[in-house]
């Protein structure tokens, strides 16, 4: 188990032996709340599975310069891929999206790559269990760090992590800034100030 991180908190992106890491995995998992057994629950809320979508925006600068999601599921350069849509999620143990990034492969020019989450469904956190984000070590599955979405709300979106170059690493930063929309476009204004 990794480190767990609070919102705003910051992680060097290392393998157990203190170097660099090359290939890593944002992970994003969840489940739904459960459905009801009463009568009115099921005839007037039968569907209770949630969309969430993992997204990266490669940032150079401030200029968003490529983005992966569940429709575009490999950066131009290749350097960030997206393991496809789940429109359910699961037992909330596991990733039910994840998108990997080879550090070697991303360009010089993209210093930050911020990664998202949305409900596509436009269903509030709150209707939403077991959330988190984690990164992971993807060429040993060892994970280094943990964000944990505490607090439900009215929120159908959030900025949940970036990595960014510092030096000749990368380090991760916990946001965990909640914000409103269904789809990554519509979640940009909210990563500018994150930047």
């Amino acid at each position: 188990m990794g480190v767990e991180l609070a919102q705003g908190e910051e992680f060097s992106v290392q393998d157990s032996e203190g170097g660099g890491l090359s290939l890593i995995r944002m992970g994003l998992g969840w489940r739904a709340l459960e459905r009801g057994d009463g009568f009115l629950s099921k005839m007037f809320d039968s569907r209770r599975d949630i969309d969430l979508d993992a997204s990266a925006v490669l940032f150079a600068g401030e200029s968003a310069e490529d983005v992966v999601y569940f429709k575009k599921l490999t950066s131009d350069d290749g350097s960030v891929t997206h393991s496809g849509d789940s429109l359910t999620g699961g037992a909330g143990h596991e990733d039910d999206e994840s998108i990997t990034v080879d550090l070697r492969r991303v360009p010089e020019r993209i210093d930050q790559i911020v990664f998202t989450v949305n409900s596509f469904t436009g269903r509030r956190f709150s209707q939403v269990r077991d959330a988190f984000c984690r990164l992971v070590d993807a060429a040993t599955g060892e994970e280094l760090a943990r964000y944990t979405l505490t607090g439900g709300g009215a929120w159908t979106g959030q900025v949940m992590a970036k990595v960014r170059r510092r030096g000749a690493g990368w380090q991760m930063t916990a946001i965990g800034a909640p914000t409103s929309g269904r789809t990554i476009q519509d979640l940009l204004p909210a990563i500018r100030p994150h930047l």
